[in-house]
């Protein structure tokens, strides 16, 4: 398609080619003509000895006389330049702008037969230029798209981003910010997942994960991390908010509710409920690249990440757990509702944990509440004698104790045992009851609370892990002790 620009004419113009290249032959013809006429008045005073008078008029014929020269040069040489060299050039332009505006349009210019060589050849090249320019231009545009869709899926896409605008993106380094780290983790699937077909378990665990990473998103996190079914999400980086932690509170809560939704759905295919626990601190982390120039990773590191792991580490499902530091930023600019502190002196660490288990929270861009939360269950009043094993980092005690349960609910046992239990401490507990009908596998709990019954001390197990078979039982037994 061949078009035709018509040239805009801008007698205005400060640095148009048109200006310029007019008054660059006046001003040289001017000054040509103005030595000639000097040269004239001195020859002629010099060669017939003339008095003033005769120089004068002299002078005023000589200066008509270069007026009209001047005159017809410039009408003359006007319109040539302007059609052999300005209107060309003016068409050029005024092409490159319609470029500007939309670039995939690249017409051919319309030029007089006589234009000189040297601008048909830039017309006729610049299209096969332009063309080259935004085909690379297209090509990298697709590279850098390619590369933020697909490594945008193992790390966050912000993260891709600030790696491929920063000009030291690639290079080892971090910088120290105060971020809200979240960390959540599925209850007993890694038991569930050895008695289990691997590709339905791992359809559903990428059926989790997409939900939840969904919902990080939603919340601005970025996923640091994911170790099987547990997810690191980091809530201020690579740029801070401003309300970090009522984010990442109100991303926590909604990640539960949505698995109480994931879990009506997948009891609908024969898979038992997951529960997920979740843990949130705040602190002062490194930022950046870590790693080696082989191997290197965009990651957080700080004391934050280690405390939010701990934290979340002493959570049941279906609960969130936030930090003092995480509480203390927010309890003065958000209604947050929360359980009364609680403390642990765990290993390696020089003063108590203390965390709160958060419900619900309230600012002016959210308001979110657990749906799911704990509802007093019916309790059966059973005894049934146990062993029980403590765990530590992940380490079963070899030596057993042993225990007897006052009640029991769907999701808490009730009991005495031989020893004392420190709470939040996870045990191994096997009932003794074993008959035809049915035996009980290994349950897995972790004590959260203590009471008193009959001048007893009792310990309620939060349970973590149980087979669907035990579950189903002590709901049956349940069911008929309360009909």
């Amino acid at each position: 398609m061949r078009i035709k620009f018509k040239p805009v004419l801008r007698k205005n113009k400060k640095n148009g080619v048109r200006k310029i290249l007019l008054k660059g032959v006046f001003w040289r013809i001017l000054f040509i003509e103005a030595v000639l006429l000097i040269y004239s008045l001195f020859y002629k005073w010099f060669t017939e000895n003339a008095d003033f008078h005769e120089l004068f008029w002299y002078a005023i014929r000589i200066i008509i006389l270069v007026g009209i020269i001047i005159i017809f040069m410039m009408i003359s040489l006007k319109k040539f330049l302007t059609d052999k060299i300005i209107i060309p050039l003016e068409s050029l332009a005024a092409a490159n702008k319609q470029i500007q505006k939309d670039y995939s349009k690249i017409e051919k210019i319309e030029l007089p037969p006589d234009s000189p060589d040297e601008i048909k050849t830039i017309i006729t090249s610049r299209a096969a230029m332009l063309q080259q320019i935004i085909r690379v231009s297209e090509e990298r545009l697709h590279l850098v798209n390619f590369i933020k869709e697909t490594f945008g899926r193992y790390l966050s896409k912000k993260v891709v981003e600030e790696i491929l605008s920063s000009p030291g993106g690639h290079k080892l380094g971090g910088t120290r910010k105060q971020v809200t780290v979240l960390i959540s983790d599925l209850r007993g699937f890694t038991g569930l997942s050895e008695t289990r077909d691997p590709e339905d378990m791992v359809q559903l665990l990428n059926s989790y994960l997409e939900k939840m990473s969904k919902i990080i998103l939603k919340y601005d996190g970025i996923i640091d991390e994911i170790i099987g079914d547990a997810i690191l999400a980091v809530f201020g980086a690579p740029k801070s908010h401003g309300n970090d932690p009522e984010r990442a509170i109100a991303c926590a809560i909604e990640m539960q509710n949505c698995l109480e939704v994931l879990n009506k759905e997948i009891l609908k295919s024969g898979y038992p409920c997951l529960e997920m626990g979740i843990g949130i601190n705040t602190g002062n982390v490194i930022v950046g690249n870590i790693g080696s120039e082989v191997r290197m990773k965009y990651g957080i590191v700080g004391d934050a990440v280690n405390r939010a792991s701990r934290i979340e580490s002493n959570s049941i499902g279906g609960q969130i757990l936030m930090g003092e530091s995480t509480y203390n930023q927010i309890k003065s600019k958000s209604q947050i509702v929360v359980m009364p502190a609680q403390h642990i002196m765990m290993k390696g660490m020089k003063k108590p944990l203390v965390f709160y288990s958060v419900t619900a929270i309230k600012t002016a861009d959210y308001k979110i509440c657990l749906t799911a939360t704990s509802q007093p269950h019916t309790r059966l009043a059973i005894k049934l004698g146990f062993q029980c094993w403590t765990i530590q980092d992940k380490k079963v005690n070899p030596l057993p104790f042993l225990g007897e349960t006052i009640t029991i609910d769907e999701g808490n046992i009730y009991a005495i045992t031989s020893i004392p239990i420190a709470l939040f401490t996870d045990i191994k507990l096997k009932f003794d009851f074993c008959i035809d009908a049915h035996c009980f596998d290994d349950i897995y709990a972790k004590a959260t609370s203590t009471g008193m019954e009959e001048d007893k001390e009792y310990t309620r197990f939060s349970i973590t892990a149980i087979d669907a078979k035990d579950q189903k039982i002590i709901k049956k037994w349940i069911e008929e002790a309360s009909a």
